[in-house]
Protein backbone atom coordinates (compact mmCIF):
# COMPACT_ATOMS: atom_id res chain seq x y z
CA UNK A 1 0.00 0.00 0.00
CA UNK A 2 3.00 2.12 0.12
CA UNK A 3 4.04 1.76 -3.25
CA UNK A 4 4.00 4.14 -6.21
CA UNK A 5 3.26 1.26 -8.50
CA UNK A 6 0.46 -0.83 -8.02
CA UNK A 7 2.39 -4.64 -6.93
CA UNK A 8 1.52 -7.81 -8.51
CA UNK A 9 1.58 -10.78 -6.60
CA UNK A 10 4.42 -12.42 -8.74
CA UNK A 11 3.78 -16.24 -11.02
CA UNK A 12 5.29 -19.27 -10.73
CA UNK A 13 7.87 -19.91 -8.53
CA UNK A 14 7.50 -17.17 -5.67
CA UNK A 15 9.47 -16.58 -2.27
CA UNK A 16 8.58 -13.28 -0.07
CA UNK A 17 10.86 -11.92 2.50
CA UNK A 18 9.98 -9.66 5.33
CA UNK A 19 12.92 -7.88 7.12
CA UNK A 20 12.60 -7.11 10.45
CA UNK A 21 15.09 -4.44 12.41
CA UNK A 22 16.49 -7.22 15.08
CA UNK A 23 16.95 -4.47 17.84
CA UNK A 24 12.97 -3.41 17.93
CA UNK A 25 11.20 -6.14 15.95
CA UNK A 26 9.57 -3.75 13.46
CA UNK A 27 9.37 -4.10 9.59
CA UNK A 28 12.16 -2.60 7.99
CA UNK A 29 11.23 -3.48 4.60
CA UNK A 30 10.86 -6.56 2.23
CA UNK A 31 11.04 -7.83 -1.19
CA UNK A 32 9.65 -10.86 -2.85
CA UNK A 33 11.21 -13.29 -5.79
CA UNK A 34 9.14 -14.57 -8.79
CA UNK A 35 9.76 -16.40 -12.60
CA UNK A 36 11.30 -14.05 -14.75
CA UNK A 37 9.98 -13.52 -18.17
CA UNK A 38 11.07 -15.36 -21.07
CA UNK A 39 12.93 -12.80 -23.70
CA UNK A 40 13.78 -9.53 -22.05
CA UNK A 41 16.28 -7.83 -24.08
CA UNK A 42 19.06 -6.17 -22.55
CA UNK A 43 19.17 -8.61 -19.77
CA UNK A 44 19.95 -11.49 -22.25
CA UNK A 45 22.07 -9.13 -24.71
CA UNK A 46 24.37 -8.61 -21.36
CA UNK A 47 24.27 -12.20 -20.81
CA UNK A 48 25.21 -12.92 -24.39
CA UNK A 49 22.40 -15.26 -24.47
CA UNK A 50 20.61 -17.49 -27.40
CA UNK A 51 17.13 -18.44 -27.60
CA UNK A 52 17.94 -21.84 -26.56
CA UNK A 53 20.12 -21.18 -23.61
CA UNK A 54 17.33 -18.66 -22.35
CA UNK A 55 14.27 -22.14 -22.31
CA UNK A 56 18.10 -24.30 -21.34
CA UNK A 57 18.92 -21.73 -17.80
CA UNK A 58 16.57 -19.21 -17.24
CA UNK A 59 15.79 -21.72 -13.93
CA UNK A 60 18.49 -20.29 -12.73
CA UNK A 61 17.17 -16.67 -12.93
CA UNK A 62 14.50 -14.75 -10.71
CA UNK A 63 13.16 -11.67 -10.56
CA UNK A 64 12.59 -8.60 -8.04
CA UNK A 65 8.99 -8.06 -8.58
CA UNK A 66 8.93 -5.92 -5.32
CA UNK A 67 11.92 -4.46 -3.77
CA UNK A 68 11.97 -1.43 -0.81
CA UNK A 69 12.04 -0.01 2.75
CA UNK A 70 8.64 1.52 4.31
CA UNK A 71 9.00 4.62 7.17
CA UNK A 72 10.62 5.62 8.73
CA UNK A 73 13.56 3.07 8.16
CA UNK A 74 12.67 4.38 3.74
CA UNK A 75 13.86 8.09 4.94
CA UNK A 76 17.37 6.39 6.13
CA UNK A 77 18.40 4.93 2.38
CA UNK A 78 17.02 1.12 3.86
CA UNK A 79 15.97 0.53 0.38
CA UNK A 80 19.30 0.42 -0.83
CA UNK A 81 20.33 -2.35 1.95
CA UNK A 82 16.59 -4.09 1.29
CA UNK A 83 17.84 -4.30 -2.27
CA UNK A 84 21.50 -5.77 -1.63
CA UNK A 85 19.97 -8.81 0.65
CA UNK A 86 18.83 -9.56 -2.55
CA UNK A 87 22.22 -10.86 -2.97
CA UNK A 88 22.92 -12.55 0.58
CA UNK A 89 23.72 -15.73 1.11
CA UNK A 90 21.12 -16.66 3.20
CA UNK A 91 18.31 -15.51 0.06
CA UNK A 92 20.49 -18.00 -1.89
CA UNK A 93 20.59 -20.94 0.60
CA UNK A 94 16.52 -20.40 1.30
CA UNK A 95 16.30 -20.71 -2.64
CA UNK A 96 18.16 -23.48 -2.96
CA UNK A 97 16.33 -25.23 0.43
CA UNK A 98 13.04 -24.79 -1.64
CA UNK A 99 13.80 -25.90 -5.14
CA UNK A 100 16.86 -28.25 -4.85
CA UNK A 101 15.35 -31.68 -6.18
CA UNK A 102 12.00 -30.64 -7.43
CA UNK A 103 10.79 -31.87 -11.11
CA UNK A 104 10.12 -28.91 -13.39
CA UNK A 105 6.65 -29.03 -14.84
CA UNK A 106 7.14 -28.75 -18.35
CA UNK A 107 10.10 -30.93 -19.16
CA UNK A 108 10.13 -33.32 -15.95
CA UNK A 109 13.80 -32.12 -15.16
CA UNK A 110 15.18 -32.35 -11.75
CA UNK A 111 16.24 -28.86 -11.00
CA UNK A 112 19.99 -28.70 -8.84
CA UNK A 113 18.61 -25.62 -6.93
CA UNK A 114 21.39 -23.34 -7.92
CA UNK A 115 20.76 -19.51 -8.43
CA UNK A 116 22.81 -17.43 -10.66
CA UNK A 117 21.26 -14.03 -11.56
CA UNK A 118 18.35 -11.93 -9.88
CA UNK A 119 16.54 -9.09 -12.19
CA UNK A 120 14.61 -6.33 -11.31
CA UNK A 121 12.70 -3.07 -12.86
CA UNK A 122 12.69 0.20 -11.69
CA UNK A 123 9.60 1.95 -10.32
CA UNK A 124 10.61 5.22 -13.07
CA UNK A 125 13.18 6.00 -15.17
CA UNK A 126 16.60 5.64 -13.12
CA UNK A 127 16.24 4.50 -9.86
CA UNK A 128 17.22 6.04 -6.86
CA UNK A 129 17.69 2.90 -4.70
CA UNK A 130 20.23 0.87 -7.56
CA UNK A 131 21.85 3.65 -8.34
CA UNK A 132 25.38 3.01 -7.72
CA UNK A 133 24.63 0.33 -5.28
CA UNK A 134 27.86 -1.48 -4.06
CA UNK A 135 29.45 -3.71 -1.65
CA UNK A 136 33.23 -2.53 -0.97
CA UNK A 137 34.07 -2.32 -4.91
CA UNK A 138 31.65 -4.56 -6.33
CA UNK A 139 28.54 -3.52 -8.03
CA UNK A 140 25.47 -5.25 -6.70
CA UNK A 141 23.29 -3.82 -8.89
CA UNK A 142 24.27 -3.70 -13.05
CA UNK A 143 22.10 -1.46 -15.21
CA UNK A 144 21.27 -3.18 -18.47
CA UNK A 145 18.95 -0.80 -19.84
CA UNK A 146 15.08 0.31 -20.30
CA UNK A 147 11.84 -1.06 -21.20
CA UNK A 148 10.04 0.90 -23.80
CA UNK A 149 6.99 1.89 -22.19
CA UNK A 150 4.52 -1.05 -22.74
CA UNK A 151 2.66 -2.33 -20.34
CA UNK A 152 -0.44 -2.99 -18.40
CA UNK A 153 -0.30 -1.52 -14.85
CA UNK A 154 -1.79 1.58 -15.91
CA UNK A 155 -4.80 -0.34 -16.37
CA UNK A 156 -6.21 0.58 -12.47
CA UNK A 157 -8.93 1.13 -10.44
CA UNK A 158 -10.87 -1.92 -11.77
CA UNK A 159 -10.57 -1.37 -15.32
CA UNK A 160 -8.47 -4.53 -15.53
CA UNK A 161 -10.61 -6.60 -13.81
CA UNK A 162 -13.51 -5.33 -16.59
CA UNK A 163 -10.68 -6.06 -19.46
CA UNK A 164 -10.15 -10.18 -17.68
CA UNK A 165 -13.90 -10.72 -17.13
CA UNK A 166 -14.50 -10.12 -20.93
CA UNK A 167 -11.72 -12.05 -21.69
CA UNK A 168 -13.14 -15.23 -19.85
CA UNK A 169 -16.54 -15.05 -21.34
CA UNK A 170 -15.28 -14.01 -24.86
CA UNK A 171 -11.46 -15.16 -25.73
CA UNK A 172 -10.03 -18.76 -25.70
CA UNK A 173 -7.66 -18.69 -23.07
CA UNK A 174 -3.57 -19.48 -24.66
CA UNK A 175 -2.68 -22.49 -22.18
CA UNK A 176 -0.40 -25.04 -25.18
CA UNK A 177 0.52 -27.28 -22.53
CA UNK A 178 -1.95 -29.11 -20.62
CA UNK A 179 0.70 -29.22 -17.82
CA UNK A 180 0.17 -25.76 -17.55
CA UNK A 181 -3.38 -25.79 -16.26
CA UNK A 182 -6.15 -23.18 -17.75
CA UNK A 183 -5.83 -19.73 -18.34
CA UNK A 184 -3.54 -17.14 -19.50
CA UNK A 185 0.26 -16.84 -19.61
CA UNK A 186 0.16 -13.28 -17.74
CA UNK A 187 -1.69 -9.63 -17.48
CA UNK A 188 -0.19 -8.15 -20.76
CA UNK A 189 -1.14 -11.28 -22.98
CA UNK A 190 -4.65 -10.88 -21.55
CA UNK A 191 -4.99 -6.65 -22.41
CA UNK A 192 -3.48 -7.15 -25.81
CA UNK A 193 -5.70 -10.02 -27.10
CA UNK A 194 -8.96 -7.66 -25.45
CA UNK A 195 -7.66 -4.28 -27.26
CA UNK A 196 -7.63 -6.34 -30.56
CA UNK A 197 -11.19 -8.26 -30.03
CA UNK A 198 -12.34 -4.74 -29.40
CA UNK A 199 -11.02 -3.12 -32.44
CA UNK A 200 -8.73 -0.83 -29.89
CA UNK A 201 -5.51 0.21 -31.13
CA UNK A 202 -2.38 -1.42 -29.37
CA UNK A 203 -0.69 2.14 -28.78
CA UNK A 204 -3.19 1.63 -25.72
CA UNK A 205 -0.83 -0.39 -23.83
CA UNK A 206 2.16 2.37 -24.04
CA UNK A 207 2.29 4.10 -20.27
CA UNK A 208 5.23 6.11 -21.46
CA UNK A 209 6.94 5.06 -18.45
CA UNK A 210 10.69 3.36 -19.59
CA UNK A 211 11.91 1.47 -16.36
CA UNK A 212 15.08 0.48 -15.94
CA UNK A 213 16.49 -2.97 -16.02
CA UNK A 214 18.73 -4.48 -13.38
CA UNK A 215 20.81 -7.11 -13.06
CA UNK A 216 22.14 -8.80 -9.70
CA UNK A 217 24.97 -11.13 -10.20
CA UNK A 218 25.50 -13.69 -7.40
CA UNK A 219 28.47 -15.72 -8.41
CA UNK A 220 31.82 -14.25 -10.40
CA UNK A 221 31.37 -16.30 -12.96
CA UNK A 222 26.90 -16.24 -13.56
CA UNK A 223 27.78 -15.28 -16.96
CA UNK A 224 29.58 -18.07 -17.78
CA UNK A 225 27.22 -20.54 -16.08
CA UNK A 226 24.33 -18.89 -17.50
CA UNK A 227 25.43 -19.35 -20.83
CA UNK A 228 26.33 -23.02 -20.33
CA UNK A 229 29.85 -22.81 -20.61
CA UNK A 230 30.35 -23.42 -16.18
CA UNK A 231 28.91 -26.53 -14.40
CA UNK A 232 28.93 -24.67 -11.01
CA UNK A 233 28.66 -21.37 -9.89
CA UNK A 234 31.68 -19.68 -7.70
CA UNK A 235 29.12 -17.48 -5.32
CA UNK A 236 30.13 -14.48 -4.16
CA UNK A 237 28.84 -15.62 -0.49
CA UNK A 238 28.26 -12.35 1.28
CA UNK A 239 26.16 -12.64 4.19
CA UNK A 240 23.19 -10.34 5.42
CA UNK A 241 25.07 -9.29 8.35
CA UNK A 242 28.43 -7.95 6.09
CA UNK A 243 25.90 -6.18 4.06
CA UNK A 244 24.38 -4.34 6.89
CA UNK A 245 27.92 -3.86 8.24
CA UNK A 246 29.02 -2.32 4.64
CA UNK A 247 25.76 -0.41 4.28
CA UNK A 248 25.79 0.97 7.86
CA UNK A 249 29.15 2.56 7.22
CA UNK A 250 28.96 3.83 3.32
CA UNK A 251 25.23 4.87 3.82
CA UNK A 252 23.20 4.87 6.87
CA UNK A 253 25.79 7.23 8.97
CA UNK A 254 26.41 9.70 6.70
CA UNK A 255 22.44 10.06 6.22
CA UNK A 256 21.85 10.16 9.60
CA UNK A 257 24.89 12.85 10.44
CA UNK A 258 22.93 14.86 7.22
CA UNK A 259 18.92 14.55 8.06
CA UNK A 260 16.89 14.07 10.17
CA UNK A 261 13.60 13.47 9.48
CA UNK A 262 13.29 10.00 10.99
CA UNK A 263 13.37 11.09 14.06
CA UNK A 264 9.80 12.97 13.75
CA UNK A 265 8.46 10.10 12.43
CA UNK A 266 4.77 9.07 14.02
CA UNK A 267 3.28 5.76 12.37
CA UNK A 268 -0.39 7.94 12.42
CA UNK A 269 1.53 8.86 8.64
CA UNK A 270 0.96 5.63 7.34
CA UNK A 271 -2.89 5.38 8.24
CA UNK A 272 -4.51 4.98 4.54
CA UNK A 273 -8.20 5.41 5.91
CA UNK A 274 -10.40 5.14 9.14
Amino acid sequence: LQWSLPVSPGYGRRLRFLVLDESNGKLIGLFGLCDPVLQLKPRDQWIGWEIKQIYRRLKHVMDAYVVGAVPPYSYLLFGKFIASVLTSREVREYFEKKYTGRKTTIKNEVFNGQLALITTMSAFGRSSIYNRLTYKNRKIAISVGFTQGYGEFHFSNGIYHHIFQFAQKYLQTSAKNQRWGNGWRNKREVVCKVLKTLGLPSKFQIHGIKREIYVFPLARNSIQFLRGLDDDLDYYNVTMGRLYRWFKMRWLMPRIDRLHRHQHFNPEQLKLWG
